[in-house]
């Protein structure tokens, strides 16, 4: 069994409020605990089904899901935690789970927590279940993965493993629905109860200790933390609130010895003391795996294994994990590409010319008619257009995630994470911003060091987000036709070059002498994914993208549309009748423009979408569409003429080298700053003096890129 580096945490108060948020008046509380990758989440999704929401604890910036578990008895309130394998924490998501067990008092934990094993590897999940154990707290043990044990000839001895534990267990396979019912009834039986597990057997001499540690606890203490959980604590050296520090110098005294004949003198007496108590965790760990689990046979290789060394090869590794990426973007763009043409024909057909006749039979104004026809239907339809791609290419990584993929992935990029000097658990948050680079900068909570957390959220702005895929498809599309796929999975592979190259340049300059932490991640066995499963995850993500993008798209394009409507300076025309390249909004853009010029796209309409596009990255491809249609009486343009007008410029402001210029577009659209909310998200993550520091890094980032691509493929192309 691999054990962890231990560690000390100190915290100086509780981090939470008073009340567990998102619960329901009157329901009970249920916490889902868990080492990462034991089919936690997988289990949360099934029994909250869509009866879920995710955010920020209350005092922290960790985001967590909470649901609504609907049983015949009643309603419970689901909190799914973040995955951990102690609570001896080391970063901001695992010390939530402490705070929530331990920390917040004896009245603000959870009725019952339902602790998710691995039935197939359960020797690295149960040191958690130990500690666990040790606060008291009612809890059923949920086996999870029982049906790939069964694969592999394993069977647990669930009777004796709950009479060891004094705590239910129950074998669940959430993907099947089997064991849940039972699983439903064991925490109802634990409600009813609301008796606490038993305690794990650490030896005669620890065990001796701790009940001398327990005699002199105060008596005050003892009303907010558990009391076995307190004096573990104290004598293993934390420092715990509340508590006065010559009671902690007494247990450690007492503790003294436990450490004679021990061969430890390059250590002090607290690690000596803690290390004393993780290994009677570990032994008492063997015990109950030599008394309930058995296996049939040798131990042989898995078809897991065999495949593992070919998806984890230091050299096929990487190639393969590329040409899988580059499977999704052409598969994406292939499926995508009719399903986009008949919803935009849509748009541009029915629904507009449904809208322009009901605004007549409304006598509508003018302005009114602009704004709907032009800027409503032209900027927000656009986008709409896209969701045929986003939900497929969300199936397409739902399927590799639920595969049990990603994680090989992960293990195979952290030879890169090595190069810029991040541990592996890095590229965690970086996968995340693939999606969207608002909750990949809260993962970089994973991460215990600060200086790490910092120069991983200087680089994810630079990991292309879903937002982006949709300006890559539109202008990869338009001029690269049947290699568009090749093209947007180019921009993903220099997505991860800027990433690493960048952190190369901070790492020798502001992260000089960073030290480097080694990769530890747990390998989940691999899965057929299941449509259930497949079709939450795309909804949820697709959903989450819409609302998100929704809201700003509107407000956008009204805010574009009005200012493209006012008339710049002493411009003719009234409101909403003035040329759009002599309004406000077209000015603006206009002194933008020179700008790019070296970049070989110095025009209004590309600069226009630019500058939307640091409200949001969907922005760009609503603003394109309301810029071109803006220009033409609303009921002579349709989105099929937004190809040749796109050519049309390109062609002009490059001088004859569009295709190097449409790349510089795309380069700088992908170095370039982030949306307003990356850059709130980033300012609550970095604060704001680094915030503003990546701001510039990146807009100069983006220029000399994409000047560097025009200069360079203008000599070629």
């Amino acid at each position: 069994m691999s054990e962890r580096p231990l560690t000390r945490l100190v915290l100086e108060k509780p981090c939470c409020d008073a009340d567990l948020p998102g619960v329901d008046e009157g329901h009970a509380r249920v916490a889902l605990v868990g080492n990462p990758n034991v089919g936690k989440s997988t289990l949360f999704n099934v029994l909250t089904g869509a009866r879920q929401r995710v955010g920020n604890w209350p005092g922290k910036t960790v985001s967590v899901a909470r649901g609504t578990w609907r049983t015949p008895a009643g309603e419970m309130t689901l909190i799914d935690l973040p995955g951990t394998y102690s609570l001896l924490p080391d970063s901001p998501d695992e010390a939530l789970t402490r705070d929530l067990l331990v920390d917040r008092g004896m009245d603000d934990r959870p009725d019952v927590v339902v602790l998710t094993l691995d039935c197939s590897n359960l020797a690295r999940n149960l040191y958690l279940l130990a500690q666990v154990m040790e606060t008291g707290v009612p809890i059923v043990v949920a086996l999870t993965m029982v049906d790939i044990a069964e694969s592999r000839g394993i069977r647990v001895d669930v009777g004796r493993f709950a009479e060891l534990i004094g705590a239910p267990v129950v074998p669940v396979v959430p993907r099947q629905n089997r064991g849940l019912d039972a699983l439903r009834d064991a925490v109802e039986g634990a409600l009813a109860a609301r008796r606490p597990p038993g305690e794990p057997d650490l030896g005669e001499d620890v065990e001796a200790v701790l009940a001398e540690v327990t005699a002199f606890l105060p008596a005050d203490a003892l009303l907010r933390y558990p009391e076995r959980w307190l004096a573990t604590a104290l004598l293993t050296g934390e420092t715990v609130p509340g508590v006065p520090d010559e009671t902690g110098a007494r247990a450690r005294a007492a503790g003294a010895g436990l450490l004679a004949g021990d061969d430890t003198d390059d250590l002090d007496d607290l690690d000596d003391l803690e290390i004393v108590v993780a290994e009677q965790r570990y032994a008492w760990a063997h015990r109950l795996i030599a008394e309930t689990v058995h296996r049939k046979g040798d131990v042989r290789a898995t078809v897991s294994d065999r495949v593992d060394r070919a998806l984890t090869s230091r050299w096929a590794g990487l190639p393969i994990f590329f040409l899988v990426m580059w499977g999704v973007f052409i598969l994406t763009t292939k499926i995508a590409a009719p399903l986009q043409t008949g919803l935009q024909d849509l748009i541009d057909g029915p629904v507009s010319t449904g809208a322009a006749h009901a605004l007549r039979g409304m006598s509508a104004p003018a302005w009114l008619s602009g704004l709907v026809l032009n800027g409503i239907i032209a900027g927000v339809g656009q986008l709409l257009s896209f969701v045929p791609l986003m939900a497929i290419m969300f199936v397409l990584l739902s399927v590799l995630e639920d595969s049990g993929y990603m994680a090989r992935a992960a293990f195979v990029v952290d030879r890169l994470m090595r190069l810029i000097g991040l541990p592996g658990r890095a590229f965690l948050p970086l996968v995340v911003g693939f999606g969207c680079n608002v909750p990949a900068l809260a993962g970089t909570r994973i991460l215990s060091d600060r200086r790490h957390r910092l120069l991983t959220g200087l680089l994810i702005p630079f990991v292309s987000c879903s937002a982006r895929l949709t300006v890559y498809v539109l202008v990869a599309g338009v001029f690269f036709g049947s290699q568009a796929g090749t093209v947007v999975f180019a921009m993903y592979v220099l997505s991860i070059v800027l990433v690493v190259g960048m952190g190369l340049l901070l790492r020798g300059t502001l992260f000089r002498g960073m030290s480097y932490e080694p990769l530890v991640l747990d390998l989940p066995p691999y899965r057929l994914p299941t449509l259930r499963v497949i079709g939450t995850q795309t909804w949820q993500k697709l959903w989450a993208f819409l609302r998100t993008a929704s809201g700003l798209i509107v407000a956008t394009v009204t805010a574009v549309w009005l200012l493209a409507s006012v008339p710049a300076g002493g411009g003719q025309g009234g409101f909403g009748r003035t040329p759009i390249e002599h309004s406000l909004f077209g000015s603006t853009a206009r002194v933008v423009a020179p700008a790019f010029e070296p970049a070989g796209f110095g025009d209004w309409h590309p600069s226009a979408a630019l500058i939307t596009g640091f409200v949001a990255k969907e922005a760009v491809v609503s603003t394109v569409a309301q810029t071109y249609s803006m220009g033409k009486p609303a009921d002579e343009h349709r989105a099929g003429s937004l190809g040749p007008a796109l050519r049309q410029t390109f062609e002009r402001t490059s001088h004859g080298h569009k295709i190097p210029a449409v790349l510089a577009f795309m380069v700088f659209l992908l170095a370039y700053t982030p949306c307003m909310t990356t850059v709130a998200a980033q300012r609550a993550e970095l604060g704001g003096r680094m915030t503003l520091f990546g701001i510039g890094m990146q807009l100069v980032v983006a220029w000399l890129l994409a000047v560097a691509v025009f200069q360079i493929g203008a000599m070629f192309l």
